[in-house]
């Protein structure tokens, strides 16, 4: 990564990592899309019964 700075030891042996802002966000940004592809692939092999939105929205509002 461009701009990307490490943090050495008294040995040289890297322990830390300065990222510029712009590359954390987006490497943030990047996580949180796997993390949602994760949990709609776990999701989806449930293989569980769906219904569409309007429905699901008509049902809470009866409550």
């Amino acid at each position: 990564m461009k701009g990307t700075q490490y943090i050495v030891d008294e040995k040289g042996k890297r322990v830390s990592v300065l990222v510029p802002v712009r590359e954390y966000e987006k490497l943030v940004e990047a996580r949180e899309e796997l993390d949602d592809i994760r949990l709609y692939d776990a999701v989806k092999a449930k293989n569980e019964p769906t219904i569409k939105l309007q429905e699901y929205i008509k049902k809470r509002r009866s409550k």
